[in-house]
């Protein structure tokens, strides 16, 4: 029996315990793996493999052997899930463990988009602006109050209703666009609508939803026309939701008043994405899930579901 972890440093920064996957048998644990060949070749006898963001397509599988796949993230989309099935691969994911991680992380893009702390706790106090201006109380760009304004959220999964438990609590009103309806949310005064309607309402739209071929590109010029001046964007959950150029030119125009994005289309940042110079765009390196304890917390669940394998049985089932 062999273990492989294809990018070990993806996730772990050196304060994570790996132990609980140790106690299952041999790991071998490699920084980061890039291409398909690398995976391969990396993998070489193992039968037990996990993955952040190394790619697990058909040619790995073929040339491998495999019998089990683990994601040490919260998506899959790194790995080939009809293939897999297709050859009896089971593939198991980490569902639901940074939703409080997420939430936090939105607000606080939400929160330096409406009250640019950032912006005043750097530039006024260390360039004397507030000495130099004099007055009781200074400020170089208008905050807004969240109160009364609607939060409009894509994907109402475990994701989008801990951002809407937190605009709640803001005093926002919660409108949210998903194939799903949850009859207890609506009975918690959270209201369905369609997705034109969220368009429309939202002055803050939060995107939770996993990347599927019907929502590529849901912001782009043609859904941003539809929305209210000024609106606000967030995106903590997949870069290709967006389309990067309709959200820049929307932001320079004034269209879109500010975003905040944890996630691009190609990561790392390349130099000649347009959001970089984009007005008014707060960009983090895709860090929701950097809190120590949901990083532990998806090696724990991951381990747990290679050792449910091993014991005959099913869970987190990604295929």
């Amino acid at each position: 029996m062999k273990i492989v972890i294809l990018d070990g440093t993806l996730l772990d920064a050196g304060d994570l315990d790996f132990s609980i996957v140790k106690s299952i048998g041999p790991v071998v644990v490699y920084d980061e793996t890039t291409t398909p060949q690398e995976a391969i070749e990396r993998i070489g006898d193992a039968e037990y493999v996990f993955t952040t963001k190394a790619p697990i397509t058909a040619e790995v599988m073929d040339n491998t052997q495999i019998k089990w796949i683990g994601t040490l993230s919260t998506g899959d989309n790194m790995i080939d899930l009809e293939y897999a099935r297709e050859v009896g691969i089971l593939v198991c994911h980490v569902p639901n463990v940074g939703n409080y991680a997420i939430g936090q992380l939105a607000l606080a893009l939400l929160l330096e988009l409406t009250n640019h702390v950032g912006k005043h706790s750097h530039r006024v106090m260390h360039e004397n602006a507030w000495q130099t201006e004099g007055t009781l109380g200074f400020w170089n760009s208008s905050a807004m109050e969240l109160s009364g304004k609607t939060m409009g959220i894509i994907g109402f999964g475990k994701n989008g209703q801990v951002i809407g438990s937190i605009a709640k609590a803001l005093g926002m009103k919660v409108i949210a666009y998903d194939k799903i309806k949850n009859r207890d949310l609506m009975n918690q005064g959270y209201e369905y609508v369609s997705m034109d309607e969220l368009f429309e309402q939202s002055d803050v739209i939060s995107l939770h939803c996993p990347l599927k071929d019907d929502n590529y590109h849901i912001i782009c010029k043609e859904n941003i026309d539809k929305m209210k001046d000024g609106v606000l964007i967030l995106n903590t959950s997949r870069g290709e939701l967006i389309n990067e150029q309709d959200l820049a030119d929307a932001l320079n125009s004034g269209k879109v008043a500010g975003a905040g994005l944890d996630v691009l289309t190609v990561e790392p940042v390349q130099e000649d994405n347009p959001l970089l110079i984009a007005n008014n765009c707060i960009i983090t390196p895709h860090i929701a899930w950097a809190p120590r304890e949901t990083r532990q917390r998806l090696v724990d669940v991951a381990a747990n579901n290679l050792k449910e394998f091993l014991n005959g049985n099913t869970v987190n089932a990604a295929n």
